[in-house]
Order: C-alpha cells, then structure tokens, then sequence
C-alpha cells in the first residue's frame, strides 16, 4: 500500500465528498462516511465545494502524487519505517486557524494511515516538509511501544515536537512551522514549568488536553506544540540524536533535561 490516487476520486466525485468517504470505510473499522468526513474535516479537509474540479487539476499539474510518492519510498527506506497507505485531498483553506498556523496545510496521522491536506499555493519543499510531519507520526506510533489511547499531553507534545524537528533536519528552518518560532526560550520555559509540566498527564479525552497543545480557550496559543518543539530540539542537541533515533525514546526521558 502506497499513495492512493485520490486524484482519480477528486474528479469524479468532488462534490460529493461523502461518496469519496465511502472510498475510506475499509480504513476505519465500523465508521460510516459521513463520520468519516465530519472527523477529516475538524482536520484540514476541503469544504467548500467551488471550482472543485480545476482545484483538483491544480494538484495534479503540481505534481502533489508524484512528490508524495517518491517521499513516501525516500522516508520508508531511511527511517525504515511502515508502509501505509497515503491519502491527499485539498485543505480547507477558509479555516483560519489552518491558514496562519500551518500556512494553508495540514496532516493527519494514524498507526497505518496518513492523510496530507494541501492547497494549490503550497510549494513543492512545504510538501515534503508536510509528509516528512506526518510520516514522523507514523513511524512514532509504530515504534513506541505505547498505546495512543494512553497518550498524556506530555506524549503528544513530544510527538510533535519530534515530527518538526524532522523537518528541520531534512529542511532547515526555512521550512519549520511558523508556530516554532511564537515564543522567546525563556516564555518556553515558562510555559513549560508553569502550565505544561503540570497538565503532562492530562488525557486525550479531557478539554485541557487540546486547549494547551493548540490554545484553545484561554491557553496561549499553540503552547503545546512549541513547548514540545522546544524540549525535543534541546534533547537533540544535548546528546546529539537526531529524530529517527528517538522514535521508540519515552517522552519523560526526552523532556527530563528540562524539568526544574
């Protein structure tokens, strides 16, 4: 399994994406497709329906397959990681959030899936640089010997973190994140000791979990993410490792240098 050739789905059925999702029941056991789409939306996925099929087009004449392809062979090789099947649909580029947090993309990852939303003005590097993300997750979930359902915030925070600094290493900063670069160390630090050292254990399932990782609510924005991006670079550069060598590495051992 490889990347599927959404392409192929996308002028055919653009507008009707719930009829696309029929395509994804066989990937998410006991789901139906419009819990399928309603879950892919909350994630980056198109909804609007507009000029869907010259969008579409757009992709394919970027070439988005055919560079998520030779990605896809590049990383299985190096991080000797799963093969999983690799879905790509435009992102919803009216989402705000989508558009100035991760410049107009975004991901999904799973244990044996992976799903990348793209718009047509993403550049060639930006997405390798979001494979390379999200193919990070993948290889993190398949390699650390602990359940996702388990994960604390500290767990996801350093996955994340882990998946950026991958791009850094294959990209330079150039090419990071802009959410990377919102906080000065010592605001990170602080953010760290102050809000989330002391939330680490705070479940998937809990409101706070995803309030501090994005900054929902009242929690500064993207603080989860920063403070994981943070702690993961210091680690490398302390030992040095890089990315592929921490993905079996627990979260507390990756984060300990930075307890105080």
């Amino acid at each position: 399994m490889s990347v599927i050739r959404t392409d192929k789905w996308l002028i055919d059925l653009y507008e009707q994406p719930i009829e696309i999702c029929e395509n994804l029941k066989q990937y998410f056991e006991g789901a139906q497709a419009y819990e399928i789409y309603d879950y892919l939306t909350q994630h980056g996925m198109y909804r609007s329906f507009k000029n869907g099929k010259e969008l579409a087009r757009n992709l394919m004449e970027n070439n988005v397959w055919k560079i998520v392809r030779n990605e896809n062979e590049q990383l299985t090789k190096m991080w000797e990681g799963p093969n999983v099947p690799v879905f790509i649909f435009p992102s919803d580029t009216n989402n705000q959030a989508i558009r100035m947090d991760f410049n107009g993309k975004s991901g999904l990852a799973f244990r044996d899936k992976l799903f990348l939303f793209v718009s047509k003005d993403s550049l060639n590097t930006e997405i390798k640089a979001l494979f390379t993300h999200e193919y990070n997750h993948v290889c993190r979930l398949y390699k650390y010997k602990k359940s996702e359902k388990d994960y604390g915030l500290l767990d996801r925070i350093i996955s994340e973190g882990l998946a950026e600094n991958a791009v850094r290493e294959r990209f330079g900063e150039e090419f990071i994140a802009t959410w990377t670069s919102y906080y000065t160390t010592d605001e990170l630090e602080k953010l760290w000791n102050n809000l989330v050292y002391p939330n680490r254990n705070v479940l998937q399932t809990d409101r706070k979990h995803l309030g501090i990782l994005y900054g929902l609510d009242s929690y500064p924005k993207m603080a989860g993410y920063s403070v994981g991006y943070f702690l993961v670079k210091k680690y490398i550069e302390a030992n040095p490792l890089t990315s592929k060598d921490l993905f079996s590495t627990p979260a507390d051992e990756i984060a300990n240098l930075e307890i105080t």
